[in-house]
């Protein structure tokens, strides 16, 4: 049964539907990612200011909205029915997810500055070699006085492209996989030493490789003491993976509406293609699809404040779920546009590439259906 949305609630998406309606249609979304920046700084201030979206998960003592990862799917639902390409996640849901718990100083002020546009965050934690294992981490901080020298290379970190900082994983003790010694540190994205390689997604997104030489950070750059790290990382992602199947299962409804629309339209022997009976059973495939997916998603966020082997389980579950109905959709819709679903002309195809990059973000379907076989098999370990 799904959850009914409170006033607030149901204020925040109506008002995120009714912006995206009238100010962020297909046209604009090609306009920016055609960009040299590839996101709007514009419709962001407009997220932080005439919408409050980037204060939704922040308690409203901080100047936020009070909300939480209910709010944050709302928002990422009909974000992911407009390919909002601007960085919501990896500010709004990673990094405040890590500053809500960080203990550093600096904390707070970097909060206010979220919410107001002003601070902008990539998650730089991915690496060539971890294939999505959080706790393998090569690049290393040596504290060396009062100051830790990063060095190491981040792989496919999306939004890096105008951000200001960057939140880092690195290794201040231990072996490449060991569990203990991860650290987490908020860097100037502009701090000497650090280098980019900027390109775009399969979908038109910035995404950057990082290479960080020598590049030395205070100590209260440190956003948790040092070494502890890993279980934060695991909640917060286990977190932004749920909400990214929230943006998923807005890909899908616009996949669903678009090829309900062609179908209803195109003719085949005089009749539309929706007349066709076997085409209806395809189009209603897709539609039980995209309704388990949503309702595996709202099981999984309702479980992100559970015990950490619940969670876990629970996400993946989710992320194989709509990953899998994510690529049946998209592949559905492709085949009942004919040609014409893969050309730019049509946005289906713009959206069949973000369903193909959210089947990979966090881990693919092989990743977390391993996961969830080895966490019900051994609940009390959350290896990844």
């Amino acid at each position: 049964m799904e959850t009914p949305l409170s006033d607030d609630q149901r204020m925040i998406r109506d008002s995120v539907a009714g912006y995206l309606r009238d100010r962020y249609d297909d046209a604009e979304r090609r306009r920016i990612i055609d960009s040299e920046a590839g996101w709007s700084a514009p419709h962001w201030q407009a997220f932080a200011g005439e919408l409050g979206l980037l204060g939704a998960g922040f308690a409203e003592a901080a100047g936020g909205l009070g909300g939480g990862a209910a709010e944050h799917a709302l928002i990422l639902e009909e974000f992911g029915s407009a390919l909002v390409v601007e960085p919501y996640l990896s500010t709004a849901v990673i990094a405040g997810g890590f500053l809500k718990a960080s203990t550093a100083a600096a904390a707070p002020q970097l909060i206010a500055d979220a919410i107001a546009g002003t601070a902008i965050f990539a998650y730089a934690a991915g690496e060539p070699n971890a294939r999505s294992n959080p706790a393998h981490v090569e690049t290393r901080a040596e504290c060396r006085g009062a100051n830790y020298v990063i060095d190491g290379q981040k792989a496919v970190v999306l939004g890096a492209v105008g951000a200001t900082h960057l939140i880092v994983v690195a290794r201040t003790s231990g072996g490449d996989r060991d569990p203990e010694g991860i650290s987490l540190f908020v860097v100037d994205a502009n701090s000497p030493g650090i280098t980019r390689r900027d390109y775009r997604t399969i979908s038109g997104g910035p995404a950057s490789d990082i290479t960080f030489t020598g590049v030395t950070v205070p100590a209260s750059a440190l956003l948790v003491p040092e070494g502890t790290a890993l279980p934060l990382i695991e909640r917060v992602v286990d977190e932004a993976t749920a909400l990214l199947c929230a943006e998923a299962n807005g890909v899908m409804r616009r996949l669903h509406g678009d090829t309900l629309a062609y179908t209803s339209q195109r003719e085949q022997f005089g009749k539309p293609l929706a007349s066709f009976q076997v085409l209806q059973h395809r189009m209603v495939d897709m539609l039980v699809a995209m309704e388990h997916s949503q309702s595996i998603t709202a099981r999984a966020i309702e479980l992100l404040d559970a015990d950490p082997a619940e969670r876990a389980r629970a996400v993946s579950a989710a992320k194989v779920y709509v990953g899998k109905s994510l690529r049946y959709i998209g592949q559905q819709a492709i085949q009942l546009h004919g040609g014409m679903g893969m050309t730019d002309e049509l946005a289906v195809g713009f959206f069949f590439k973000r369903a193909i990059e959210i089947e990979r973000q966090f881990g693919s379907v092989e990743y977390h259906l391993t996961r969830y076989t080895r966490l019900a098999n051994a609940p009390a370990a959350i290896a990844a």
